[in-house]
């Protein structure tokens, strides 16, 4: 099985840890490492470097290397310009394809958090045996939802495909975009919704029929960049045939286009770390807790998340469910609630010209 990080994102939400430059994947958020480090490791546990490959773009390339040393250099795939997550899944596909078109491929994303990595690493492996029996499927995990969230796509699942190793697992009935919190609450109160966590698995020959026969303008450009692999000219083949890609998301360009999808219900502690208050949802072992870094001080205060990344004391007073980010040339203040809204905050820096804040 070949497992492609995708590790190209800018994660606006995060700011202002999270920059144009060094991207929350790129930064120590949940602990001590990296986003990306931490995904890397959790994947080690149960995969050889060689079957592990990085994608990411120009722009963040050189810091992604210096972070996993161990990869072999060929196994990071570089975006020249950003064409969304189907051109960025292509081009790994296409990667992988030159090789060995029957090999299993899974997309990874490197800002996932896992809590139990044993139960993930062993849902990896069963999603693989069934590509290995059925190549003509594609299989996706999906999350037992915790509660209703109405950030998250979810997928339906419809009617029992099999049992294996006491796990069973669906064909996929629907794909749901993401829903207000009435709909939402209905979805977590029925048994057949899942969260849609974005790990595709499929056979690479069978992915690759997909691009040809839902996207087949960008499978054109692909099929000169696959077959100049390896080749003098592959970079600029890359450069040139990836530049003329039209921009379409994974999602609406191939998963909710395709046939034969299943899914795999599971329940490992999963969360994507894509905003302040799902860090600290992850980091706290109680909602009422304080998760707090650097030099802070409070009293009466609840349920707050403050990064500190200066040598300045930050101080409390009955403070309950804010965030507080305090960097060298910027300060983030906001409740948990609008955690999602800081996106609207960067737009609005980047309109105001302020470029040596992004």
């Amino acid at each position: 099985m070949k497992l492609i990080i995708l590790a190209g994102g800018s994660g606006t939400r995060l700011w202002p840890v999270s920059r144009k430059n060094t991207p929350k994947q790129t930064n120590a958020i949940l602990g001590e490492k990296t986003l990306l480090e931490k995904t890397y490791d959790r994947l080690r546990r149960g995969f050889e470097p060689a079957d592990i490959y990085i994608a990411t773009n120009q722009a963040q390339a050189e810091l992604i290397q210096q972070m996993i040393p161990e990869l072999p250099a060929d196994h990071y795939i570089v975006e020249p310009c950003r064409r969304d997550t189907a051109a960025a899944i292509g081009l790994a596909m296409s990667r992988v394809y030159s090789e060995d078109p029957n090999a299993v491929f899974v997309d990874i994303y490197s800002d996932h958090y896992i809590k139990d990595e044993a139960d993930y690493l062993n849902k990896l492996r069963l999603a693989e045996k069934v590509l290995q029996q059925s190549p003509e499927c594609g299989v996706l995990i999906g999350i037992k939802p915790t509660y209703p969230e109405t950030g998250y796509g979810y997928i339906k699942m419809g009617e029992e495909w099999a049992d294996i190793e006491k796990t069973k697992i669906f064909q996929i009935d629907a794909f749901k975009e993401k829903p207000d919190l009435e709909t939402a609450q209905q979805y977590f109160e029925q048994w057949e919704y899942l969260w849609n966590i974005g790990c595709f698995m499929f056979r690479v020959d069978r992915l690759y029929e997909l691009y040809r026969q839902h996207l087949p303008e960008m499978a054109a450009h692909l099929d000169v960049i696959t077959a100049a692999w390896g080749k003098p000219n592959q970079a600029e083949v890359i450069v040139a045939e990836f530049e003329k890609i039209e921009p379409i998301s994974m999602d609406y360009g191939i998963i909710e286009k395709a046939s034969n999808l299943l899914v795999i219900p599971a329940d490992f502690g999963w969360a994507d770390v894509g905003h302040w208050r799902t860090v600290k949802e992850v980091l706290a072992s109680e909602p009422k807790d304080n998760v707090l870094k650097g030099n802070v001080v409070e009293v009466n205060s609840e349920g707050n998340l403050v990064y500190s990344y200066t040598d300045k004391l930050i101080t409390l007073v009955g403070v309950k469910d804010m965030v507080v980010i305090d960097m060298p040339d910027t300060l983030l203040i906001c409740p948990q609630e609008k955690a999602q809204d800081v996106k609207q905050l960067v737009d609005k820096l980047k309109n105001l010209g302020e470029e040596q804040y992004l």
